[in-house]
């Protein structure tokens, strides 16, 4: 196989903005769910489902079935240098025009929106805000 064709797929692979931010999310919490991808990005389950499908075709991320859930992670952590490259590369040409770039994921991030195991912390009275509480999927 070509190198540089493989180079290349993987180049457009990440060359969508929330790709590149499953990754580092996925990078830093080691693996998440769909439903906190969706918390942490702001996107809604659908796109980041299509962008997770994406990725995995590529075999950049695999998943775990955990009961209801599936969880996801990157295959390989060395992927996290096409991605500190493409931010520090990005920013640089920014600068060059007399911008500067902001790579802030943890502003995006909605407070306790992520219905998970993982992310529900036990509280005894959360049954019953459960049931009050509307569907992320009812928008």
């Amino acid at each position: 196989m070509d190198g540089y064709a493989a180079a290349g797929d993987l180049l457009k692979v990440c060359g969508h903005p929330v790709r590149l931010q499953i990754l580092e999310v996925l990078l830093r919490d080691g693996e998440a769910c769909v439903c906190h991808l969706e918390s942490h990005l702001g996107q809604r389950q659908a796109a980041i489902s299509q962008h997770l499908a994406r990725l995995r075709q590529a075999g950049l991320v695999v998943d775990r079935r955990d009961g209801w859930n599936i969880f996801y992670s990157v295959t390989d952590p060395s992927i996290q240098r096409v991605v500190t490259a493409a931010r520090r590369t990005a920013s640089q040409v920014a600068q060059l025009g007399g911008d500067r770039l902001a790579f802030d994921l943890a502003g995006r991030r909605e407070a306790n929106t992520c219905p998970c195991p993982r992310c529900e912390k036990p509280d005894p009275g959360r049954a019953s805000r459960k049931q009050s509480r509307p569907s992320a999927r009812a928008e």
